[in-house]
């Protein structure tokens, strides 16, 4: 029997054309939201098996959306489609996502069928409480270069990268850390090396780490 699926995702195109090719490859799709709170409305009225998130617009997280989901129906499926291969870059992490959910690296996702096993591997996951699954094995050997770099920094270096990405300047950073600007420069400098970022005169440190942030989440690259 096909897993009934409520798709929940906050761009009109993207929601549009997922639904589409879903039903092209006979999967059935029961509902589509746009919110959270429609979102779990409709998964109160209607008992899908599987949610399928992909959420863009900033402040909203799919994680968060998906962890409230598993509280209203602890044996759902949860499948959430990401653009960069790191959660902490948008301030989350691994250990949020709710056990069994499969995430998807959608650069990877060549084969359409690829996101149609997900769902239905994540229904048996919901229930058995396996350990969250990242799909991404049809990224290029580059591509998987820069997931391992990823995987080198610690917690605290992401978070740095990430406030730097974000226009704060080091002093702001030490205060939102209760740390020196000293710390904050040694551990920019830190990041700068396990990235393998190397100086250049014509462009700032900070300039280059902060485009580097915006290619692995997923952002055009130039």
């Amino acid at each position: 029997m096909s897993e009934r699926i409520l798709v929940i995702v906050d761009d009109a195109f993207e929601m549009s054309t997922l639904v589409a090719a879903l039903r092209m490859h006979e999967m059935d799709v029961i509902g589509e939201a746009k919110s959270e709170g429609v979102a779990l409305n409709m998964a109160r009225r209607l008992q899908p098996d599987v949610v399928l998130l992909d959420m863009k617009i900033a402040g909203i997280s799919a994680v968060k959306i998906a962890v409230n989901m598993r509280k209203e129906n602890p044996n759902i499926g949860v499948v959430i489609l990401k653009s960069c291969s790191d959660l902490r870059l948008i301030g989350e992490s691994n250990d949020d996502v709710p056990a069994g959910s499969k995430i998807l690296l959608k650069k990877s996702i060549v084969d359409f069928t690829v996101l149609c096993e997900a769902i239905v591997e994540s229904k048996v996951s919901g229930v058995e409480k396996h350990k969250v699954a990242w799909i991404n094995g049809n990224t290029s050997l580059q591509e998987k270069g820069i997931l391992s770099l990823m995987a080198n920094l610690t917690d605290i270096q992401v978070e740095v990268l990430r406030l730097v990405a974000d226009g704060m300047t080091n002093a702001q950073i030490g205060r939102t850390r209760y740390v020196s600007e000293k710390s904050v420069e040694q551990v920019i400098s830190r990041v700068a090396q396990e990235l393998n970022v190397q100086p250049d005169r014509n462009m700032n440190l900070r300039v280059q780490l902060v485009s580097e942030y915006y290619r692995w989440l997923g952002a055009p690259h130039h």
